[in-house]
């Protein structure tokens, strides 16, 4: 019995870091810069979900939880004038960028320690999703 409740805890543990996927509109500043602040942390990015303007300025905040494993912020995107290879760290850097093409693009944690999955395949990854 014992063994079920902790299973069924870790189970309900993992649902809940991954049931906030709910798209994150990022709003238009008066200076017409859309900003958002994106927090990554032990493999995961919050938000994962990041809905922008296709040809408005963005600015994204971006920092790490915690203070030792190395984390990454990648979006390789050229074909809409985004490419972003960024190292995390407790003090925020700003991204900036203006996405030029409709679509959704993959950002996620290059790192990947010897012998041992990837931090995007333990979950660390998120979509920016760009619109009209």
């Amino acid at each position: 019995m014992k063994t079920i409740i902790v299973s069924l805890m870790f189970l309900l543990a993992g649902a809940a870091i991954y049931a906030d996927d709910t798209p994150f509109i990022v709003p238009m500043d008066k200076d017409g810069v859309q900003r958002v602040e994106v927090l990554g942390g032990d493999y995961f990015f919050k938000p994962r979900h990041i809905v922008v303007k296709i040809n408005q300025p963005v600015e994204m905040l971006v920092r790490k939880d915690g203070w030792v494993i190395p984390h990454t912020i990648v979006i390789d995107a050229p074909e809409a004038s985004i490419k972003v290879n960024v190292s995390l760290s407790r003090d925020p850097k700003v991204i900036a960028f203006t996405p030029t093409k409709v679509g959704s693009y993959p950002f996620y944690c290059d790192k990947k320690p010897p012998f041992l999955a990837s931090h995007r395949d333990k979950g660390m990854e998120g979509i920016l999703e760009v619109v009209e």
